[in-house]
């Protein structure tokens, strides 16, 4: 556990979040029309729960995975053509947009709730696997000056794949490989269970 207070430190100390310009949140909602296609004209996809929420979300983070997408350092098959031709004010804009969006809170399948929040704030001592709070907080609102996503009310479809992909390799943009290293040792079970249970986390 010391190692990820240690990591947490020295990115709190870089403050990721100052390598972003401000974007402009009218310009983004202009510019964000195609997004809606897939993430929902209120920033929370309700089409696909595959898709990502991006409302209320910090806008360096999601504009770090933009930047992502568009230098191939994370695939997806929809999201990188799209994040192509986005220049970076682009990125900034559409960012400030759907970060002053309000999220929508999920429901937690009720037989996941015990284990999903054991294992979100405390994660499992005898496997070594680390409390998600420790990076996303208490109540899943993330840490903006470390780059470190809010989480709460995320689709718990979309959580569960995202840990698989950084369980697998097939995602691999995380800062210092902290997430992979987190859920290298988390079964299936446990995953989906935490999944579930930030989806119905409120901040």
């Amino acid at each position: 556990m010391n190692k990820w207070l240690v990591i947490v430190s020295i990115a709190l100390a870089f403050n990721v979040n100052g390598l972003f310009a401000a974007g402009n949140a009218d310009e983004g909602k202009t510019k964000s029309a195609t997004c809606a296609g897939c993430h929902g004209a209120d920033g929370n996809s309700g089409l696909n729960p595959l898709w990502p929420k991006l409302a209320g979300q910090h806008p360096g983070y999601i504009e770090k995975q933009l930047k992502a997408f568009k230098a191939g350092e994370r695939n997806d098959p929809l999201m990188t053509p799209m994040a192509m031709p986005l220049s970076e004010q682009d990125m900034s804009d559409l960012a400030a947009y759907f970060s002053s969006l309000t999220k929508t809170i999920g429901t937690a399948a009720a037989d996941a709730v015990t284990e999903g929040e054991g294992m979100y704030r405390a994660g499992n001592m005898e496997t070594g696997v680390a409390a998600c709070m420790a990076c996303h907080g208490p109540a899943g609102s993330g840490m903006p000056e470390a780059g470190f996503p809010a989480i709460a009310g995320q689709n718990a479809a979309y959580i569960e794949k995202a840990l698989k992909d950084f369980r697998s390799g097939g995602r691999a943009n995380d800062m210092n490989k902290m997430m992979q290293g987190v859920v290298e040792r988390m079964t299936d079970k446990e995953i989906a269970a935490v999944a579930q249970y930030i989806q119905g986390l409120s901040k």
